[in-house]
């Protein structure tokens, strides 16, 4: 089903339904990250190993500001001033946090961080509104193959019956960089 309301994509979120939306650079796919049952499905459509993790989207800081309270300071900052003083253009950034005991196992895959980012883009931002928190946010599309960049691109990678949230990418030309927020090690650049 193609929706335009972000209400009733909530509403498929917390069902356990599996939603496509775009984010800011690509069409990503998304699920309640708490349904274990919608978070496989997202790895089958995929074709994605379990072992890899996926990136947590949040619409605010105040939706992943627990994760941040084990970081000092300084990174703490830097991290939010990453999430929050940013173009609409410039290109987002996906942090490796600590996991809280809140994380399932599931979405860190084989790792002892989550990687999670605060968006900027309006219709994600409203959407992890809508849903009451942050949501599973991967690239829509097989393993090995390009992400998605239109509706048109999600729905033939998938079939018609997945939910897709229709709308604008954002302005970023490439994917969220990933960087280890104790480390500083660029995972993705």
């Amino acid at each position: 089903m193609i929706t335009t309301s972000v209400a009733e994509a909530a509403t498929f979120l917390k069902q356990g339904q599996v939603l496509a939306y775009p984010t800011e650079a690509v069409w990503g796919l998304g699920c309640d990250p708490h349904n274990e049952q919608a978070f496989h499905q997202i790895l089958q459509l995929k074709l994605r190993p379990i072992e890899k993790g996926v990136i947590l989207l949040a619409g605010h800081i105040s939706q992943v500001e627990h994760l941040l309270e084990a970081l000092t300071p300084e990174i703490r900052e830097r991290i939010i001033a990453s999430w929050t003083n940013r173009s609409v253009s410039e290109r987002a950034t996906t942090w490796l946090l600590p996991a809280s005991e809140d994380i399932p196992a599931w979405i860190k895959g084989n790792h002892p961080k989550v990687a999670v980012r605060v968006t900027t883009h309006p219709l994600c931002m409203a959407l992890c509104q809508a849903f009451g928190g942050y949501i599973v946010s991967t690239s829509a599309n097989p393993a090995g193959l390009e992400p998605a960049r239109s509706l048109q691109d999600a729905m033939r990678y998938f079939d018609q019956d997945l939910n897709y949230l229709n709308g604008d990418l954002g302005l970023s030309q490439k994917p969220s960089r990933i960087i280890d927020a104790v480390t500083g090690e660029i995972i993705r650049d």
